[in-house]
Parts: C-alpha cells; sequence; structure tokens
C-alpha cells in the first residue's frame, strides 16, 4: 500500500496522520505529541527545539501504530507539512535564526499593521509576517539588516525538510497580500512597499508562493533523518505545498469552493468563507486571504478559542477526582455540555471572556480571562457552561455579523476541531451564533493533519483536476455529515448574550488595564 503523510504543528499538539494515497478517507494511524507555547520578554514564542522533539514523538507513534495494526509500515510516497498561520521566522544567510519565532498570538505590531492598512488600502492584520517585518523596521531592531529571508513555522519545517524555499498560496497570504487572480504577491503592493522602505526587497526575502498540487520539492537525507531517525521514511519523498492550519482546516472540511465556509475552533478559533466577489470596503475586523487553491477568502481569526473552557473542564474534572469518583476528561466535557443544553437561551444573564492574549476585532492588545455575573443573573451549572461555549464564539460573531453587512452569502459552514467531539452541543451552539446550519463530518476530529495528508495525496494527482474537484469527487463524495439547523430559541438567545457580551468590553479592558499579568507567569494558562 502507498500512504501520505501530514503532520501538523498545532498551537498545543503536534499531529501526524497517514493515509491511504489512492484513497485519502482511509486513516491508516496517527500520532501526536503535547507542546505549548511560552511568554518570552513579552513575546509568545515557541523553541525551534521542541519543533524537531516533537514531530519525531508523533511520528514515532504514527509508525508505531502502523506496525501494530499492520505488520509494517505502507510506502509513503508523499508528505505534506502545515503549522499555524502568520508570525514571523526570520534567518539570515547561514540559515540562522536572527530572533526568537513570533507567533500569530503576538499584538505588539499595531503601529505597522496601521501604516500598513493605510499604504495598501486593505486591512494588514497584526499577526501577518509583512507586520512583524515592518514593526522591526520601525523599532530600529539590529537584526533587520542581517534578513535573508523570512517565513512561517510551516516555510520553516519545509524548508529543513527538503531546502525548498516555497510556501503554499494560502500561508503565503498571510505573509503579504496575493494578488487577485493569480498566486503571486500582488506586484502593485509590492511596489508600494519599495517606495514605502526602499531598502527592502520582499521578493528576495518572501517564500515563493504555490498552489495546491505543485512540486513544492523532496524529501533530503538530512530532511528524513530528522523525521524519523530510524530510517523508515526515505528521501526522495515528494512534499506538497506547506500550508497554514487555515488551509489545512479547509481541505479538512471540504470547504474549499466560492459559498462554502468552515470554522475551525481550538487554541484559536477562525471561520473561513470563500468569496464569490470582491467585498465592498475594507474591514478591520477580516482578513482576506485564499484558498490552498489560491481563491479569494473572508477569514475572521480570533486570537482566543477552546483553551478556558478547556481551563474549566480541567477544575470539574480535579472535582470529580477528589470526591473519590474520578472522570475521564472526555466524560467530563461530555457532562458539561449536556448541561450546556439544559441553560437558558442566553445563559441567563452569565458572561464569559476567553481571553488569554489580545484579540483585535474586540480592540484589545492584551487578554484577561473573565466569568462575569450580575446579582439578578441566573447562577446554575447549565448557564455557567453555555455562557462559556457562547464566550468561545463572542469575538468570532462580531466579525462575522460584517460578513453578513456584506451580504456574503454561505451555502454551506462546516465545522472542525476538538471542540465538537461532543456530538451535538457546541454545533447546535455555533448554528445559533452563525444563524446558518453548521455541518460536522467524519474526518472533523482528525483535523488539519488530516487535511495536508489529504493535500499531500492531490500532489500526486498533478494535472488531473483542480482541487476542489478533488475533495468533491474522490475525498467527500459519500461521506456522512451530521447537520445542526438552529432553533429560533437559540439563535435569539445568543443575540441578546451578543449584546451584552460587546457592552461587556468596556470591563474586559478595564481588567487588561487594572490587573497585570505576573512575571512568575511565563507560560500559556492553555
Amino acid at each position: 500500500m502507498k500512504a501520505a503523510l501530514g503532520i501538523e504543528f498545532g498551537s498545543t499538539r503536534i499531529k501526524a496522520c497517514l493515509v491511504d494515497a489512492e484513497d485519502a478517507r482511509t486513516v491508516l494511524a496517527t500520532g501526536s505529541h503535547a507542546w505549548e507555547n511560552r511568554l518570552e520578554s513579552g513575546i509568545w514564542t515557541y523553541d525551534l527545539d521542541a519543533v524537531w522533539t516533537g514531530v519525531r514523538e508523533a511520528v514515532a507513534e504514527l509508525l508505531d501504530q502502523s506496525r501494530s495494526a499492520s505488520g509494517g509500515v505502507p510506502e509513503i510516497v508523499a508528505i505534506g507539512i502545515s503549522a499555524m498561520m502568520h508570525g514571523y521566522l526570520a534567518f539570515d544567510d547561514r540559515g540562522t535564526l536572527l530572533v526568537p519565532f513570533r507567533t500569530w498570538r503576538n499584538t505588539h505590531t499595531g503601529t505597522a499593521a496601521a501604516e500598513l492598512s493605510q499604504t495598501f488600502g486593505m486591512n494588514i492584520p497584526l499577526r501577518w509576517s509583512i507586520a512583524h517585518l515592518h514593526q522591526a523596521i520601525r523599532d530600529g531592531e539590529k537584526h533587520v539588516s542581517e534578513i535573508a529571508s523570512i517565513t512561517t513555522l510551516a516555510g520553516y519545517v519545509h524548508r529543513r525538510l527538503t531546502g525548498a524555499h516555497v510556501l503554499g498560496v494560502g500561508d503565503a497570504s498571510g505573509m503579504f497580500p496575493i494578488g487577485a487572480g493569480s498566486t503571486a504577491y500582488d506586484s502593485d503592493l509590492l511596489a508600494r512597499y519599495r517606495r514605502l522602505v526602499p531598502q527592502i526587497d520582499l521578493l528576495e526575502l518572501l517564500p515563493e508562493p504555490l498552489p495546491a498540487g505543485a512540486d513544492a520539492g523532496y524529501l533530503t537525507v538530512d530532511g528524513a533523518a530528522l523525521l524519523d531517525p530510524a530510517g523508515a521514511i526515505p528521501a526522495g519523498v515528494p512534499l506538497c505545498p506547506p500550508e497554514g492550519d487555515a488551509g489545512a482546516g479547509m481541505v479538512a472540511t471540504g470547504a474549499v469552493a466560492p459559498r462554502t465556509g468552515n470554522v475551525s475552533a481550538g487554541t484559536s478559533i477562525f471561520a473561513m468563507v470563500v468569496l464569490e466577489s470582491p467585498l465592498s470596503a475594507a474591514h478591520g475586523e477580516l482578513d482576506l486571504v485564499t484558498t490552498p487553491a489560491g481563491d479569494p477568502v473572508a477569514m475572521v481569526h480570533c486570537n482566543n478559542g477552546a483553551s478556558e473552557l478547556a481551563a474549566w473542564a480541567g477544575l470539574f474534572e480535579r472535582f470529580a477526582a477528589a470526591t473519590g469518583t474520578p472522570l475521564s476528561a472526555d466524560a467530563v466535557f461530555d457532562t458539561l455540555f449536556a448541561e450546556a443544553l439544559d441553560g437558558a437561551p442566553d445563559a441567563g444573564g452569565l458572561l464569559a471572556y476567553n481571553h488569554l492574549a489580545g484579540e483585535p476585532i474586540a480592540g484589545l492588545e492584551a487578554g484577561r480571562p473573565l466569568f462575569v455575573r450580575t446579582p439578578d443573573s441566573d447562577f446554575r451549572l447549565g448557564n455557567v457552561m453555555r455562557a462559556q461555549i457562547y464566550g468561545v464564539y463572542g469575538t468570532l460573531a462580531l466579525g462575522m455579523r460584517v460578513l453578513e453587512r456584506e451580504g456574503v452569502g454561505i451555502d454551506r459552514m462546516l465545522a472542525h476541531g476538538g471542540l465538537f467531539r461532543t456530538a451535538g452541543v457546541a454545533q447546535r451552539l455555533l448554528a445559533a451564533a452563525l444563524d446558518a446550519p453548521v455541518a460536522v463530518g467524519e474526518t472533523a476530529a482528525e483535523g488539519g493533519a488530516w487535511g495536508m495528508a489529504v493535500l499531500a495525496a492531490f500532489r500526486l494527482r498533478a494535472g488531473e483536476g483542480g482541487l476542489s474537484e478533488y475533495l468533491d469527487e474522490s475525498v467527500f463524495a459519500g461521506v456522512a455529515a451530521d447537520i445542526a439547523h438552529p432553533h429560533p430559541d437559540d439563535v435569539a438567545g445568543f443575540a441578546r448574550y451578543l449584546d451584552r457580551y460587546a457592552a461587556g468590553l468596556a470591563v474586559e479592558a478595564a481588567a487588561v488595564d487594572a490587573l497585570p499579568v505576573s512575571a512568575r507567569s511565563s507560560k500559556d494558562p492553555s
């Protein structure tokens, strides 16, 4: 059997997924490794040594699982790498990292993002690579004069494996804007930046953007050793263009055609909607990026996702253990989510803010997780848990309202991520938040690592059709999906919740000002 390997570097886990290269719906083995970001000198970062320690553990688990299941490892004939989008990795001409990896979670780039948004006439988010670079230039950082290349985490891993300084167009669109109708960086905006900063030639620094299915290089001997020192993965395997987690998520849900969209819920939460036509104006709440095939996408990206909800679940898990009746994490989530369905449609007047980090859509440069109630709130477990789940969707819903006002049409919205493992609950409440049907497919739990394995398998079919056709005809044809339609009471209740949520952002902003983060807090609480 021939197999395709997908690897994703998510915010909390490095995941590997092996699929049948001829039928990517068939998952052969999986592996994972937990990791977390750190706050160092005010910057959210990951140690790049942990990249390789973690991926070797994830791949080793996958290979062991394959051997146990089938007595051996199938021939791996394609590989794909995905990672959290955006951020900033800058290298000199010897490939030495010049400053610690600056992740998407950092929000210190406001001055640069505002200047670039005005210069380009479009929204440049704080987390985009060009915002990080421009802020470093504005701040006079010493490393700028030594930069020979910049890339994302997926681009870095891919280059170490293949030697190729390339990037999937979806991920590249979060470094610098892609030109309309093309898969190349916008030439007009490149020229504008050259006039703004004459000493920088971005085309010399940025990775080459490539559409899905393109030749993105081959695994080198050194690259193979980085993945599996024992040699089960041979050199010479072709790699597909590396993508961001958003692009891999679009593939994992089959949402790459116009009028389709998806929601990915993890440490961050974001929605991607493939556009039929350009938006009427620039909006600070929306990013304009692309699918892995290069089609235009409106993205609502929120820095904070399900981490605070997971922390509350951990609290109840510990309570169960302390009573002498321990429960597994899955059982705790199942119980708490069932209680959420018993809560009032508007969560009984309770409010939950999941802001562990800054949230640009909400106008917050930093975050403080808060649970808020008034004396007349209905304080019971069902409402607490419904408020916590609603809190995951709060900022996302603010951004999605902008798309609604733009008249953007959506035929189907698909969701994926661990939040949806408990059947029917988070999905139903997301349908209420979006006031639209939400589907969760059988592949949703596998997430971006599976989506990346699918892109790797598609690389082997270059020239046989487009990505959308491949997904519709070869991957998702006949795949069952559970669809949750919005309940009118839930829709009205979430609308009331969101009104209070928006008004209560003043409380969140005051907490940021009044409650400094302890100096000993060097790790992300998630």
